[in-house]
């Protein structure tokens, strides 16, 4: 149901003032320009209701319960780092599974507002595209889709520098694949997703593994390992070291 409300407010006023159409044929983005202009994540810390809507949306909580099943990258980290981690729901999962990570729940000053206490996790404000905590490891999941390359690799980058020698990004994110067959459900979500993104943030998309890979090199890592896939999403690692 809360989805369901979100998505609503997203597109109510876009679908009646034909916002599609214009981005089509003009550019931009269309809740900009529904909303005079302003971007989503500048949206939400002016309008409460609509934050907290979007930070509650559990939907993803199920990937990460699922990626704990069959992803072992996180057995061996002391520190890690959710970058834009919300409300820090993702990090509750992981720490409770694994309850010797020290969990640093990343993210602006209007999302962390209205996160809850987890043990093991600290909640720290601050924007990623000026630089990130220190951490093992740091987990990006569904934030790059948000993004133009160029502020993708921005913000790998300030995750590259807080990272030791052997450190690594675990990037949780649809795939959109290179030959789709009819009644592909995966690919279905990535391409609608893709639209979602196409009209709500400006430069935002779903990505091929080449456009991963491609991120990975510029932002100074030296490989990108699809290392297993929850649900429809994939688990990929960007490792500083070739490990």
């Amino acid at each position: 149901m809360v989805i369901k409300i979100l998505f609503s407010s997203l597109l109510e006023s876009l679908l009646k003032r034909a916002q599609l159409k214009d981005v089509v044929l003009e550019g931009g983005d269309a809740f900009g320009r529904a909303h005079g202009g302003m971007k989503l994540f500048d949206y939400m810390g002016t309008d409460e209701r609509f934050s907290k809507l979007f930070n509650q949306t559990g939907f993803t909580i199920a990937v990460v319960k699922k990626a704990l099943e069959v992803y072992q990258g996180f057995k061996d980290v002391n520190v890690l780092v959710d970058v834009g981690g919300g409300v820090g729901n993702t990090l509750g999962v992981v720490t409770s599974k694994y309850p010797d990570i020290k969990g640093i729940n990343f993210d602006l000053t209007c999302a962390l507002a209205q996160a809850p206490s987890y043990p093991g996790v600290e909640h720290v404000a601050g924007d990623m595209f000026v630089d990130v905590p220190k951490g093992d490891a740091m987990i990006l999941k569904r934030i790059l889709h948000d993004w133009t390359d160029e502020d993708c690799i921005k913000i790998l980058k300030n995750c590259w520098k807080s990272l030791p020698e052997n450190g690594k990004v675990v990037v949780i994110e649809l795939v959109t694949p290179d030959d789709a067959e009819n009644g592909d459900i995966n690919a279905n979500i990535a391409f609608d997703m893709d639209m979602l993104m196409f009209t709500q943030c400006s430069g935002g998309k779903e990505r091929s593994r080449a456009e991963f890979e491609a991120l990975a090199v510029a932002s100074g890592f030296t490989h990108c390992k699809f290392v297993c896939q929850a649900y429809h999403c994939w688990i990929i690692e960007f490792c500083k070291e070739n490990v």
